[in-house]
């Protein structure tokens, strides 16, 4: 928020702010239930101790707000999914190029050493969003959240005026509607990545074949990344009425990509050919999403 931190301050009392203030686990679960009226969390759950903080603070709050994409999605953390927890500290701890010739060691939870146990966070299979792991009453979306949207939110708790319970904090069109390129024929045949092409500047970046979020993600970032020549990564969540944000994009884009021929005249090898050019689909279609839709995760077997 800028300098208006300070105007929150003369209206309310910070009781609980690690990156800014000296207030310790313990303080806040002496606290009595309900003894904060709004909390805004940020971050998955991707350990044990993040699972404590959201059920503590859930209890803690009369409002409890997930707060950016972490907390909403997943966010690229959950593009972590695509491996479980034995696999990701395994790749980290034991075969990195870092890894002395002897070997390396998994950090254990609890370890014995002479001055006592040591603990640290159980480190999960998946990254769950806030939502996934307790009640939550408003969702205040992007990476990090639009400083208009904190204010908007900030003012309509100080006013008494959020929303029902459940809302999105954010404005409901796609950030297409925010954008103020020249939308023509959005009619494609070859997919290109940002480093490969000088793009129009005027131009929508989906009509110059750059695969852009914008059409599938709710606005209120005031489209500042098309505003540079950078392709919405949908980072605002999911439009309204859309459960899944990237298979609401593949169709989306579906519907506009073609090899330059006549419709039902595309042969397998047309089709192999476009999908080969999108690059990490999991990548540009759940960058923020993984944990939220419908898949979630790799399914994982022994």
């Amino acid at each position: 928020m800028n300098e208006r931190i300070l105007d929150v301050v003369k209206v309310a009392d910070i009781v609980f702010w690690p990156v800014a203030m000296d207030v310790k686990y313990k303080d806040v679960e002496a606290m009595p239930d309900g003894h904060i009226d709004i909390t805004f969390f940020n971050g998955s759950i991707r350990n044990s101790e993040q699972e404590h903080m959201a059920k503590l603070l859930r209890a803690k709050s009369r409002t409890l707000i997930a707060f950016g994409s972490c907390a909403n999605e997943g966010s690229t953390p959950g593009l972590a999914n695509f491996l479980n927890a034995k696999e990701i500290l395994e790749k980290v701890y034991l075969s990195n190029d870092q890894v002395s010739s002897d070997g390396g060691v998994i950090p254990k939870p609890e370890t014995h050493v002479k001055e006592g146990d040591l603990h640290i966070p159980v480190f999960y299979d998946a990254v769950r969003t806030l939502a996934q792991t307790v009640d939550v009453d408003y969702f205040l979306p992007g990476c990090p959240p639009p400083v208009v949207l904190i204010n908007r939110a900030v003012d309509a708790i100080v006013k008494g005026e959020l929303p029902p319970k459940g809302s999105v904090l954010a404005p409901l069109p796609a950030v297409c509607d925010e954008c103020p390129r020249k939308r023509e024929n959005k009619k494609i045949t070859t997919i290109r990545r940002v480093f490969e092409v000088t793009p129009d500047p005027e131009r929508c970046l989906m009509e110059q074949g750059i695969i852009c979020m914008g059409m599938a993600t709710r606005s209120g970032c005031g489209a500042q990344c098309l505003k540079v020549d950078m392709p919405c990564t949908g980072c605002g969540g999911a439009t309204p009425n859309q459960p899944d944000m990237g298979t609401g994009m593949i169709t989306a884009l579906a519907s506009i990509l073609n090899p330059g021929k006549e419709p039902g005249t595309y042969e397998e090898e047309d089709v192999n050919k476009l999908i080969s050019q999108i690059k990490d689909p999991a990548g540009i279609f759940y960058m923020y999403s993984l944990p939220a839709a419908i898949l979630r995760r790799k399914e994982m077997r022994e």
